[in-house]
């Protein structure tokens, strides 16, 4: 069943993703080469309860960590480490946030200092293919426009969309109804109204989509061990249309923008 929002829980998904937000944008700048991916970790869960909030990954379903730290091939749930952080990696950080009752979940893929060409051309891919997605979140448009939209933005790139991972709807719970996947025919799926909250949060990998589970039961890679990349916002279809609840002030790659020839720097 999908719970459609009021206006009063709409703003308390609101308060809830700024912190996420806040923290996420903080975590992006800090990535560097010698950084130890534990250290990202650490600072995520210090400072996300100085803002009154709890970590959301924390704990659920046995997760170790506070944020999902995914190097290179690793697609998600990668778990911070000891792990040092090499110049030309790419960092993909998911991270979120219980906040007075209300979940709030977003992701980013940022450079380790200077990386390649293809690696940046895939991180801004997988921004662009979220505001593709996000431009059919619509009232009376269906769930699947969305997802159609984003496999033919990644697609149209050269890129493969990851299908063994969706998102979801998010709201008094991490993961609720329904799922979103990246991929699909447009047309099917439940009609979009107002007070819909979902995590939209493309996948994507420079080879091809298939997926290895590691021994750890978390770290999600791909088979061919090319870079993936992944980005994520809380979102809420208003009366007004589209709203990016978990906004952040730096994105990695700022939308629609053309990758540097030289890839940008962390």
């Amino acid at each position: 069943m999908i719970t459609f929002k009021s206006a009063a829980e709409l703003e308390g998904m609101r308060q809830s993703s700024r912190i996420v937000a806040a923290v996420l944008g903080e975590l992006g700048p800090l990535v560097r080469p010698g950084l130890r991916t534990r250290d990202l970790d650490l600072y995520a869960e210090k400072r996300t309860r100085e803002l009154g909030a709890v970590p959301a990954f924390k704990g659920y379903r046995g997760y170790p960590a506070s944020v999902c730290v995914s190097v290179n091939e690793e697609i998600i749930h990668g778990i911070p480490s000891g792990r040092i952080l090499q110049e030309g990696d790419v960092v993909s950080l998911d991270f979120g946030v219980l906040y007075e009752g209300f979940y709030s979940d977003s992701a980013v893929t940022v450079p380790v200092g200077r990386v390649t060409a293809d690696a940046a051309r895939l991180i801004a891919a997988a921004e662009r293919a979220f505001f593709k997605g996000l431009a059919e979140l619509r009232e009376g448009r269906r769930l699947s426009d969305v997802s159609a939209a984003i496999q033919a933005s990644v697609e149209s790139e050269g890129f493969s969309v990851i299908r063994q991972f969706v998102g979801h709807g998010i709201g008094r719970a991490l993961h609720e109804e329904p799922q979103v996947p990246n991929f699909g025919a447009p047309g099917r799926g439940p009609k979009l109204r107002p007070g819909l909250t979902l995590a939209i949060e493309p996948m994507i990998a420079a080879g091809g989509p298939e997926v290895e589970v590691l021994e750890d039961g978390w770290t999600a890679v791909t088979r061919d061990r090319s870079l993936a990349a992944h980005f994520e916002h809380t979102v809420a279809l208003t009366e007004d249309g589209p709203e990016v609840l978990s906004e952040r002030a730096h994105a990695a790659v700022r939308r629609g923008a053309p990758a540097d020839k030289e890839g940008p720097h962390a």
